[in-house]
């Protein structure tokens, strides 16, 4: 493996947990006051990013970065056979 590898590797990483970070962090806590003007089925959007809306984009994040790291080895020739 080179450098090249761990460098796209590292660059999915940040790039997840930055979304994750937005998400969960930004939207939850700092901006709560804000989207909470808007509903969500009945919710306050903030409330809703707070609760639920991290862990959603947690979970979609875990499967796009499995599908990322795949697209990844194969590109550098170190996936599974």
């Amino acid at each position: 493996m080179n450098n090249d590898y761990w460098k796209a590797n590292i660059s999915l990483i940040v790039k997840c947990l930055a979304v994750w970070f937005v998400v969960s962090y930004m939207f939850g806590i700092v901006l709560v006051d804000v989207l909470n003007t808007i509903r969500l089925g009945g919710y306050k959007l903030g409330f809703w990013f707070a609760q639920q809306g991290s862990i959603y984009t947690f979970v979609i994040l875990v499967f796009y970065y499995a599908k990322s790291m795949n697209k990844i080895d194969e590109e550098f020739n170190v996936h599974e056979k």
